[in-house]
């Protein structure tokens, strides 16, 4: 058998070796014919059963999660069951269906291919990233359309090889497919599609499995049963590998296994360097549900918790009391620790209407984040109102998006006002004394980061969009998503000026994006002076032992060397040094 190896983005770190299962992609299989005007009632009732099928398997499936399961995963069956009762999806294909005299299969494959050409129109990756959820509803839609339950036949051949570690192959993995497999223990996750932020990512992190995505082609190339070697942290899939190579992985596979052992015995240490310096290790969430994790990890707090989904996939609003349960829950769920929550980050590439047509020419540059919410101000009251009545619940903070000049801060903080000035009228008790943050995310905020740090009551970096704007690149575009990096010399000076201006002003910064999480990164960011840094609660232990392993005074002085260079070739280097053994 040859060997080959294949290269894709590697969501979750570890090394597995096992064999492939290959899982069959539906929509590969949808046919389009004509149907008789007479026909068209039976068609959209074989259609109803179909969606109700599905409706009625995922409740199930959320129903047997066992006790102990990820928290994601019942946040994704949420999410996949609130698409099935979404219009969009349950009653446009039987308008196309009547209109076209198609076939059910065929008119859903339509309706998806339009609701996907929408997200693709999306600026911010974590968002567009949802189309996947889309695409794998459809699909099991279509399954049972066709009237072959794929995943049962898989189950079968499943039940034949659990005596051997197995990896999953697929074009891509919903989180009802993971649940389904639940009682095999996969080894890793391998997909065609997908990116850092989409479900499989995430659902493979959770579930602590080493898990590659956007490989392209690797279940048209790979065969069921080949033997495989994931590598998470490279990215690097390779099939047949020959016995000098295999004997190398597991080698690397031994020691990984041992150092994920070490990791779970600092789960209840603090995160202090050598020379006695604390680090304030925080989650980033996504949904309420996400605290289970959060806390699972030993987070001493939520450094930012994105509010988009409660207002993702549906066409109207969520109300005030709805947002206010979800905040209260993570209030709560927290148990005194602190609670930064992101007012709503969404814009004209993202649409709270899936209807709307996208018409800016550019979205990432036009009406989003807070400039969306300060065009509709009464989007930022709800939202305002919702925050303030959670915060006698727990150590609410109220984390504002996309800051770039200080009118947008005191107009948001005027709105801040008129919510608590409305609450105290109807003598709902809130915190007065609430924090208001900003996140710096532009360049802009950066350079005239001292002046945020006087009116604001603490900073956030958000790394992902700050290197995007600072270099002017959109690292989902695959033409240029190589010059996508956090070690530019200009993306670390901005940087280093948010820290310097909080320290200036004594109030707290931290760092909620990627670079966070990234134990790379760990050591030049503590050495630039960031003391909170937040991420996916997956990332907290091995970026905890990267600072227990570290002299906060030396690090200092090695990110002073490595700020005083502007050339990037220069820097790599020196970061590789920096990490020395530890990595």
């Amino acid at each position: 058998m040859t060997s080959f190896s294949m290269h894709g983005v590697g969501v979750s770190s570890g090394i597995a070796i096992g064999h492939a299962h290959l899982i069959s992609h539906a929509l590969l299989e949808v046919v389009h014919f004509k149907i008789e005007a007479s026909g068209v009632d039976d068609e959209i009732a074989r259609f109803e059963r179909a969606i109700a099928l599905v409706k009625h398997d995922l409740e199930q499936l959320k129903s047997q999660l066992p006790k102990n399961a990820p928290a994601e995963l019942g946040a994704f069956i949420n999410t996949h069951l609130a698409m099935l009762s979404d219009k969009s999806l349950s009653e446009a294909p039987k308008a196309i269906i009547r209109d076209e005299l198609c076939n059910a299969e065929w008119a859903l494959k339509q309706q998806m291919d339009d609701i996907v050409a929408q997200f693709d129109a999306i600026e911010d990756a974590y968002l567009r990233e949802r189309k996947q959820d889309v695409v794998q509803v459809v699909e099991r839609v279509i399954k049972v359309l066709l009237g072959r339950d794929q995943l049962a036949a898989s189950e079968k051949k499943l039940q034949a090889r659990q005596e051997r570690a197995m990896i999953l192959v697929a074009h891509d993995v919903s989180p009802a497919d993971a649940i389904q497999f639940k009682h095999h223990q996969f080894a890793a996750f391998i997909t065609d599609v997908g990116g850092v932020t989409s479900h499989t990512a995430i659902l493979a992190r959770s579930l602590n499995i080493p898990s590659i995505v956007a490989l392209q082609r690797a279940r048209d190339l790979i065969n069921d049963g080949e033997l495989m070697i994931v590598d998470g942290a490279a990215g690097v899939v390779i099939v047949n590998p020959d016995p000098e190579v295999l004997s190398e992985y597991k080698l690397k596979q031994n020691q990984w296994q041992l150092a994920q052992q070490k990791l779970q015995l600092i789960k209840t240490t603090k995160a202090v360097t050598v020379d006695g310096v604390a680090i304030d290790l925080l989650a980033n969430i996504e949904v309420p549900e996400d605290v289970i994790s959060a806390k699972a990890s030993g987070a001493v707090g939520v450094g930012l918790y994105r509010t988009e989904f409660l207002f993702m996939n549906r066409s109207e609003m969520p109300s005030e009391q709805e947002q206010f349960e979800a905040y209260k829950h993570v209030a709560e769920a927290m148990k005194g620790y602190p609670v930064t929550i992101r007012t709503l980050d969404i814009g004209a590439d993202k649409q709270l209407n899936p209807d709307e047509v996208v018409t800016a020419t550019n979205p990432a540059l036009g009406l989003r984040a807070v400039r969306y919410c300060l065009a509709e101000p009464h989007i930022f009251h709800t939202q305002f109102r919702a925050l303030l009545r959670a915060s006698r619940y727990g150590q609410v903070k109220i984390l504002i998006p996309m800051l770039s000049n200080l009118a947008e801060l005191r107009q948001a903080r005027l709105l801040l006002e008129r919510a608590k000035e409305s609450l105290r009228k109807e003598n709902i008790p809130f915190d007065e004394q609430i924090h208001m943050g900003g996140m710096v995310e532009v360049p802009a905020a950066a350079i005239n980061a001292e002046a945020f740090a006087q009116e604001l009551d603490f900073l956030s970096i958000g790394t992902n969009d700050l290197i995007q704007y600072t270099l002017a690149i959109d690292r989902a575009d695959d033409a240029v998503a190589h010059l996508y990096n956090p070690l530019h010399p200009a993306v670390l000076r901005l940087i280093q000026l948010t820290i310097q201006a909080a320290e200036k002003y004594q109030k707290p910064v931290s760092v909620c994006g990627e670079m966070a999480g990234d134990i790379k990164l760990t050591r030049l960011l503590v050495g630039m002076g960031m003391r909170q840094l937040s991420m996916h609660p997956s990332h907290i232990l091995s970026v905890k032992s990267q600072i227990l392993q570290s002299e906060e005074s030396i690090l200092a002085k090695q990110a002073k060397k490595i700020l005083s260079f502007s050339d990037l070739e220069k820097i790599e280097p020196l970061i590789k040094k920096f990490n020395g053994e530890l990595l």
